[in-house]
């Protein structure tokens, strides 16, 4: 049994070298996420997050989920997440938030100040769309950090850069797990973050995630879901005869 990144197909050739192979004790609905684990171990590696910090999440979709599963074992002073969608803020407090908050809430603002008095010390923004980073902005604190692990592919993002972004020397950190970051070269390598991804899928269990299951013939009605009507799906699961 072995990983490797490519598209969804049903057969590909692949040197040995650029595959994955999966541990013994690895069952392959967890194995599957191990792109979505490298990433989230990524994410952590990127913000630095410290003991004491008030973190916030935007995003809980099975990035974020994952995210706030890792961040939840530090010993932080709080974690807040938000999402759109009720399924996944009810998982994202089981998984360790403290609370997870809606964003288009129209109160939103005064629930961030009730549980960020003094704004976050590193948020992360991973929700896939741009409003949210003006979003995080706000919620950030002075000289705080705000990774930005999402892709907005053709999106562009409309950012309030001038009053608190300015005075508040709130720091953009721009975080992709396609390369190890600079200042852990010396010593990571993407097979050693591998390795780490696959102890926190020993330890999280991340099938738990998954909510759907489709055949291969039958990805459009997967696609369709996720775009329809996303509110009902986490992970969704193509099967291969």
């Amino acid at each position: 049994m072995v990983a490797a990144f490519n598209p969804h197909e049903s057969h590909f050739i692949a040197e040995p070298e650029t595959l994955i192979p999966f541990p013994n004790d690895i069952k392959p609905e967890d194995g599957v996420f191990l792109p979505n684990m490298e990433t989230a171990i990524n994410f952590l590696m990127d913000g630095s997050p410290l003991i004491g910090e008030n973190v916030a999440v935007f995003g809980q979709g099975i990035v974020g989920l994952l995210t706030t599963s890792l961040l939840a074992r530090f010993p932080l002073a709080n974690l807040i997440t938000l999402d759109r969608f009720t399924m996944r803020r009810k998982v994202s407090r089981e998984m360790g938030a403290r609370v997870c908050l809606d964003p288009d809430d129209a109160n939103l603002q005064k629930k961030l100040t009730e549980y960020l008095p003094n704004g976050a010390d590193l948020t992360y923004e991973i929700s896939g769309s741009p409003i949210a980073l003006d979003q995080a902005l706000i919620a950030t604190s002075f000289a705080g950090r705000i990774s930005i692990g999402s892709w907005y592919g053709s999106k562009r993002s409309s950012l309030s850069l001038g009053g608190k972004f300015h005075r508040s020397r709130i720091r953009l950190i721009s975080s992709q797990v396609s390369t190890v970051a600079p200042e852990f070269q010396g010593r990571w390598t993407k097979a050693r973050r591998f390795e780490v991804a696959w102890e926190m899928i020993r330890q999280l269990r991340p099938s738990r995630f998954i909510t759907h299951r489709f055949h291969i013939q039958d990805a459009a009605k997967a696609y369709n879901l996720l775009d329809q009507m996303p509110e009902k799906a986490i992970q969704i699961l193509l099967i291969y005869p």
